[in-house]
């Protein structure tokens, strides 16, 4: 029995080698992944995300119209039109006043809007909202992209990190794995022992096969996000995330409901529906509108044998069009109380929103402080059995109790650390700017 147990010891240890030099091949094939600063992420992903490119022309989009509000406003409209014609058989033509096979006009027509029961003004007002919830959206987009970049950036640093604790767990169940097999040779130890310490090697290769999948999928998963083909890794940033924040949990929630640009996209929709109503409304007023044409009629292609010209000015009351009107107003007006009840909640949810990234933030730290802390105690802790399980002092149970303790320690460092970096962007998310 003690032959056969060494034996698989023996095998185990020999893919071990094996496992060596094919993490030596991965090494040496990682060497050639890119690497992206958090700044070069955030640049290059910027032009590539669907949304942010989006919100980009929505920017463009509303400026133009409200440059046509403004063309409307201040400008008439004006129309030119040219034809030519070709009788058979021949008509009377009114340029020329004689009987002709062909007929060419010409007219320049231009008409004004001088009253539209306001509406003109309220039009403005509506660009002028669309103009500003555009930019909001679009700080919001640009934050958003921000968001989702970084919690991509930061998985890619998780998930090295994480592949780092699986190899340490890896190599110390290597190293406890010898030290179990000469107490077993010298007969201070039974047999279990080994295979004991061959069950959690076993564990940790599997777990380290696990998290360099992940960390492969993480690469590629941020090789897309910033518009690239292939896997990207991460550079390891400066820990300044970690610093406490520069404001209060009151300052950040008056800041959120104040400039938030997800609240401010609600407001400028507040803003637009309103005007739309106001609008519609104007429709029960009379409209008075000038025009003038100018034509011209001959036989040549440049009509010039007679003129004429047209100036007036014309003013409708439109009195009943079988309630269409009136369902615009109605659905206007609902509109308008849909986007009030949106802004009104968008104001609550920035409050509750930014207290929600605050306090995870806040505990995420502090998380990572003890989890500091719980790394050295499991790391001591794990020392002192190995000695003892060395001189004899301890069973091989809570030796690899205490090697399993460190692992997990590790790994919520490193989570408490994702989630710290996480809650920060959220944070800059919300408020739209940066802290740091």
């Amino acid at each position: 029995m003690i032959a056969a147990a060494l034996l698989v010891v023996v095998q185990a240890s020999a893919g071990l080698v094996g496992g060596a030099t094919q993490e030596t091949f991965l090494r040496s094939k990682e060497d050639t992944i890119p690497v992206v600063s958090l700044a070069e992420a955030l640049e290059s992903a910027a032009h590539v995300d669907p949304n942010y490119v989006a919100a980009l022309r929505q920017v463009g989009d509303a400026a133009w119209v409200r440059r046509s509000a403004w063309s409307a406003f201040l400008l008439p409209s004006v129309n030119f039109q040219w034809s030519l014609s070709q009788f058979s058989p021949e008509q009377f033509n009114v340029g020329t006043n004689a009987t002709t096979d062909r007929l060419t006009t010409f007219s320049l027509s231009g008409s004004y809007d001088v009253f539209r029961g306001g509406a003109k003004f309220h039009e403005l007002a509506g660009a002028g909202a669309a103009v500003d919830g555009a930019a909001a959206g679009e700080l919001q987009a640009c934050y958003q992209t921000a968001l989702a970049t970084e919690s991509d950036f930061y998985d890619v640093i998780a998930q090295r990190q994480l592949l780092t604790v699986s190899e340490e767990r890896v190599r110390r169940a290597t190293e406890q794995l010898s030290v179990a097999r000469a107490r077993v040779l010298s007969g201070a130890a039974v047999q279990t022992d080994s295979l004991q310490l061959l069950l959690e090697l076993t564990r940790a290769q599997v777990d380290e096969l696990v998290q360099g999948s992940a960390l492969t999928i993480a690469r590629l998963q941020l090789g897309r996000r910033i518009g690239r083909d292939g896997p990207v890794d991460a550079a390891q940033p400066v820990d300044d995330q970690f610093q406490e924040l520069p404001l209060s949990l009151a300052s950040a929630v008056a800041e959120a409901t104040r400039t938030s640009p997800g609240l401010l996209v609600a407001r400028a929709q507040q803003r637009l529906a309103e005007t739309a109503f106001k609008v519609e409304r104007a429709s029960y007023l009379p409209r008075l509108s000038l025009f003038g044409v100018w034509q011209g009629f001959d036989e040549d292609l440049i009509p010039d044998a007679t003129n004429r010209t047209v100036v007036g000015a014309s003013l409708s009351f439109p009195l009943f069009d079988g309630g269409a009107r009136e369902i615009r107003v109605f659905r206007a007006g609902t509109a308008r109380r849909v986007a009030d009840a949106a802004a009104a909640d968008a104001q609550r949810a920035a409050a509750r929103n930014v207290t929600e990234a605050y306090e995870t933030h806040t505990t995420a730290r502090a998380a990572s402080d003890l989890a500091e802390r719980a790394v050295s105690v499991a790391r001591e802790n794990l020392r002192v059995q190995t000695e003892r399980y060395t001189g004899g002092a301890t069973t091989i149970i809570d030796l690899i109790i205490a090697q399993v303790d460190l692992a997990e320690a590790e790994v919520g460092l490193v989570q408490a650390r994702f989630a710290t970096r996480l809650a920060l962007a959220g944070i800059e998310a919300i408020l739209g700017r940066r802290l740091f």
